[in-house]
């Protein structure tokens, strides 16, 4: 693997060095015993074989079992050891990679399809693991034990050595040539997986919409072509992985073979024993499993190096909203008055359509402000950037006098509490989901926000109450409770300023009337912005904002509005019809 990707993982595997010199040193007295059992092979023969005394045999089978012995426990100790680092530091990398996954903008993920993401996860750590945990332990083994069987068979014969010796780069050869092949094609294996792994995560995620449309043979179809796309370059990566086994081991095999047939040559003309030259074919073969070893394993670091990559990107990625280098505080009590001045903004994904232009407006604190308009009309991307979700191309945002760019964003948005129009459930427990909003809360508040939100109704007629299981993006909730569970977080998050998307539309009127109550109630003293789509929330706004492609069109309250602006007009007749009659 290049420097980089050594320097990138060595960062995961410091701090446990002390594991790494211990595993270590377990594998050079393995090692070392391994090479020593060449030398009882040869007291066993020339001392215990030849001799005709049994206690000499006795003796060297005894020192040949006690060499065993200490090997197999510098196995076991290493084994142990790097398995522990391989489980360990690939959980370090996963943990790393999601901490600053969570800290990326929402523009990356418009750009980048969450099952690509989760693949990184899976199959590149689990990658990882298997070369920390097993591969490199292997191939340091076999390059100690490569080594050191050189150095005794100079010791036993240094004609046959530098014949061996010889026969050396022919082996490298095909190591250098094939491996660089199987890690680009690893990397474009593994980037192909990804693409699979996004295409079952987006089909699956939206089952009812592929079911409803017949659509599962195309989508099955689709698959099936992401898998052949798999499999065509594993192919190609599988082949040149092959060659470079299969050449490593034809030309060790036969150099073993042409030296050992010299050797025996030596031996008919007495100069060199049997036991020397037993223990010379003894070292190698144990260097050319060895080499053969380092060959598969090379496969497995130049696929690991591929995952590297991969993973690393994700680490390289920079927020595109982060922490001024001196935040500055916001003012306690905070007042909640609002100051978009100027804004003009359009998505990453989409450059050169700007969503809003020259957008200024002042909310003053405690007030409640509706925002109508078209779909496109930037009503949403308003809340977007309230939340600093995006960094607007130009103007700027203010809270009490306090610029965004200034504040900390955990700090910033630690100030809205969101209703979203679709909310967002976890696949956790009734209480855990309303305690996202607060963490800290005691499961009384819990109730008590979930009361207020008319939601205790249906959640007392679970089967565990509070502590039910919801499920996948709350599969067991019909539209109006997930409402209603949202709504009870944003009540127990009790934040000064509520944004407030349609979060009474999928509620029945006699639940609609009673959660109006609740958010009348926590609306009292705090800054409300409301996207609004009906009447009855936009009659009670103290002001209406109507905007029209990025800007605004008119403000004022309802009865104003209806005869001095078209487009609101336009918009109560059509979209408010039902209230309005």
């Amino acid at each position: 693997m290049k420097q980089g990707v050594m320097a990138w993982l060595w960062q995961f595997v410091r701090p446990y060095r002390w594991r790494v010199a211990a595993a270590m040193v377990a594998l050079l007295v393995g090692s070392v015993t391994w090479l020593a059992l060449g030398q009882g092979v040869r007291i066993l023969v020339d001392e215990g074989f030849l001799s005709g005394e049994i206690g000499a045999l006795n003796r060297a089978m005894t020192l040949v079992l006690l060499i065993n012995f200490v090997g197999g426990m510098a196995v076991f100790v290493r084994f142990y050891l790097v398995s522990w680092l391989g489980e360990r530091v690939s959980g370090d990398i996963r943990k790393q990679v999601y901490d600053h996954l969570l800290s990326l903008s929402p523009d990356f993920f418009e750009s980048t399809r969450t099952g690509e993401v989760i693949s990184r996860f899976t199959a590149d750590t689990t990658v990882l693991q298997t070369v920390v945990g097993s591969s490199l332990s292997m191939a340091l083994r076999s390059m100690v034990t490569v080594l050191g069987a050189i150095v005794m068979m100079g010791f036993t014969s240094m004609k046959l050595t530098a014949l061996v010796l010889v026969a050396v780069p022919l082996v490298l050869v095909p190591i250098f040539f094939f491996g660089g092949k199987v890690r680009l094609l690893s990397r474009h294996s593994q980037d192909r997986v990804a693409h699979l792994g996004a295409h079952i995560d987006e089909t699956l995620h939206e089952i009812q919409t592929v079911q409803g449309y017949g659509h599962q043979q195309r989508d099955g179809d689709k698959f099936s072509n992401h898998v052949e796309a798999v499999m065509d370059t594993a192919k190609v990566r599988i082949r040149y992985r092959s060659g470079l086994i299969a050449s490593v081991m034809i030309l060790s095999i036969s150099a073993i073979t042409v030296v050992s047939w010299i050797g025996a040559i030596e031996v008919i003309n007495g100069d060199l024993s049997a036991g020397q030259l037993t223990a010379f074919m003894f070292y190698a073969v144990l260097a050319a499993g060895a080499v053969a070893t380092i060959s598969e394993v090379i496969s497995e670091v130049q696929r690991a190096a591929g995952a590297t990559d991969r993973l690393r990107e994700l680490t390289e990625v920079l927020p595109q909203i982060s922490a001024p280098a001196d935040p500055q505080p916001l003012p306690q009590p905070l007042q909640g008055q609002l100051t978009l001045s100027a804004l003009a903004f359009a998505y990453p994904s989409d450059p050169n359509r700007p969503v809003l232009a020259q957008l200024s407006l002042t909310i003053a604190a405690g007030e409640r402000l509706a925002l109508v308009g078209p779909s496109g009309a930037g009503k949403s991307t308003i809340f977007q950037l309230l939340k600093r979700f995006y960094q607007p191309q130009q103007g700027q945002i203010l809270l009490d006098e306090v610029s965004i760019d200034k504040v900390d964003p955990q700090l910033w948005r630690a100030q809205f509490a969101l209703v979203p129009q679709a909310p967002v459930i976890f696949a956790t427990s009734v209480l855990e989901n309303v305690r996202y909003g607060r963490p800290d809360a005691s499961e009384q508040e819990v109730i008590s926000a979930c009361e207020a939100a008319c939601a205790d109704e249906f959640i007392s007629l679970m089967s565990d109450g509070y502590h039910s299981q919801l499920g996948e993006r709350g599969v067991k909730l019909s539209g109006g409770q997930k409402q209603r569970i949202a709504i009870a977080r944003a009540l127990l998050a009790d934040r000064p300023i509520l944004l407030l998307d349609e979060a009474t539309s999928a509620l029945d009127a006699h639940n609609e009337a009673l959660v109006k109550q609740a958010l009348d109630r926590l609306m009292q003293g705090r800054t409300t912005l409301i996207i609004a789509h009906r009447l009855a929330t936009v009659v009670n706004a103290d002001r209406i904002v109507v905007l029209d492609n990025g800007q605004i069109s008119a403000i004022g309250d309802h009865q104003q509005l209806l005869t001095q602006n078209s487009l609101y007009r336009q918009l109560a007749e059509l979209q408010l019809l039902t209230d309005i009659t």
